[in-house]
């Protein structure tokens, strides 16, 4: 993260041009203690953050990305802030005295208001109403939409989360549920999310759901869903326990708790991960498997996203590519089309479409388009191909296992992977080929 402070306005950017506007320099959040209370009806939400954080510069003033919501008191180490201002989704604090470097610092924000979601090039982001309940979907710029924070994907931190809301409602945060008090028509509900975490998976989920406890081992998986829903779901997600199994064996340990799947009431145009949680539409539960490759998609990117977390946005193949190949190798092992047919597959659609997309630096536009997803699924392909499927597969658990719960970038998975072959040329000539150039290769000849 490139840390500024030069105390003018426009200069609070952590460096990442996909999202220019979004993220902070010159400090690093250790924990957001948030502390939230939300009513549905009226959608007014009441909030108190705790961040606590480290220096890594003097600063003379901190500054915070916050949308949509209006901050009523701001304190920094128990103190009351020298001053503050919001404006333009950025809350700056000068505190007094100024920050020295190295220094550990406390703020406490309290604000207000009706979250919404935010536009953005890829749709509505952030906190958002659902016919009955919220949904909070913030990848990649839409966590400023409920917290104040530092929403830069490399500044990950420890979260603990308290949502009150009207008792009838269920609510799914991030994490451990540490507790949950009931008084009078409300709840409280508590979560603790010890692994750090990046802004844009944090999430909320509220609506009137069910639990479903589907497995115990090799991790603890629920469903929270509308007791509509139920039967299909037993259909739809009846082997996400094997894909489990499947994924760990290939990529590793489970790299948190518990995971649970959330499935609104709503229909939704695509399904979302957050971490430790994924979310699915209404329209994702037909009772016929009709969406199992995005069921072993989402539960990919609990490797591949929110444990491994790009440490800028350029790198969003690293998440993609990975969890779209991880649908292939499903599909492969639960007697589908096998990886390379799939390969095969892509590859004749690809060949068909514009070749304008660089893998290693889409640029924001196409950082979500479907070629995106495909060419790094194949890009993985080819690398499997020219290494073994022993090392292939033995290169990504070392890649999870090394960078567990960091940041990552794409020049540290090419240096690991030349670590796993005796020719690191023709490793290199392959990632230089297939992400560095928008020209599609052509696939090597030996096929799985």
């Amino acid at each position: 993260m490139v840390a500024r402070d030069k105390g003018q306005p426009g200069e609070d950017s952590a460096g990442d041009p996909y999202v220019p506007t979004h993220g902070n320099g010159g400090y690093k959040v250790e924990s957001y203690e948030l502390d939230l209370d939300y009513r549905l009806n009226s959608n007014r939400l009441s909030g108190k953050a705790t961040i606590t954080a480290v220096a890594t510069q003097a600063l003379s003033r901190v500054s915070f990305d916050l949308t949509g919501l209006r901050v009523a008191k701001v304190l920094v180490n128990g103190r009351r802030a020298g001053r503050y201002a919001h404006r333009n989704g950025k809350l700056h604090i000068w505190p007094s005295p100024a920050l020295s470097e190295g220094s550990e610092f406390v703020v406490d924000v309290q604000y207000s208001g009706n979250p919404a979601p935010v536009d953005s090039p890829w749709g509505e982001l952030g906190w958002e109403e659902l016919t009955e309940g919220v949904i909070v979907a913030s990848q990649p710029s839409g966590a400023a939409t409920w917290f104040p924070c530092n929403d830069h994907p490399s500044d990950k931190a420890h979260y603990r989360i308290t949502i009150t809301t009207d008792s009838p409602y269920h609510v799914v945060a991030n994490g451990r549920l540490v507790s949950r008090r009931t008084k009078a028509s409300r709840t409280s509900w508590v979560f603790d999310q010890a692994a750090p975490m990046a802004t844009y998976l944090a999430t909320v989920q509220i609506g009137r759901y069910d639990v479903l406890e589907l497995a115990t081992s090799p991790v603890t998986m629920r469903g929270v869903l509308p007791s509509s829903q139920m039967r299909d779901f037993r259909s739809d997600f009846g082997r996400q326990q094997d894909m489990m199994r499947l994924f760990i064996k290939l990529f590793g340990p489970y790299p948190f708790g518990s995971y649970t799947v959330v499935v609104t009431d709503d229909p939704l145009e695509i399904p979302l991960e957050a971490q430790g949680i994924s979310v699915f539409g209404s329209n994702h539960v037909d009772g016929r498997r009709g969406a199992e490759r995005l069921v072993a998609h989402e539960l990919a990117h609990q490797w591949f996203g929110n444990s491994l977390t790009p440490s800028r946005w350029q790198d969003i193949w690293l998440n993609e590519g990975f969890a779209c190949y991880a649908e292939w190798l499903w599909s492969e092992e639960s007697g589908g089309l096998t990886a390379s047919q799939q390969v095969s597959k892509a590859y004749s659609r690809l060949r068909g479409l514009d070749e304008d997309l660089l893998l290693s630096d889409p640029g924001p536009d196409l950082m979500f388009d479907d070629r995106l997803y495909k060419r790094g699924a194949i890009t993985l392909h080819v690398l499997r191909l020219q290494l073994g499927d022993e090392a292939f597969f033995e290169l990504l658990r070392t890649w999870t296992r090394t960078h567990r719960h960091g940041s990552v970038t794409t020049e540290d998975f090419i240096a690991l992977a030349c670590t796993f072959t005796e020719d690191q040329n023709d490793v290199l000539a392959l990632f230089a080929v297939w992400l560095d150039a928008t020209e599609l290769p052509a696939l090597p000849r030996r096929r799985r």
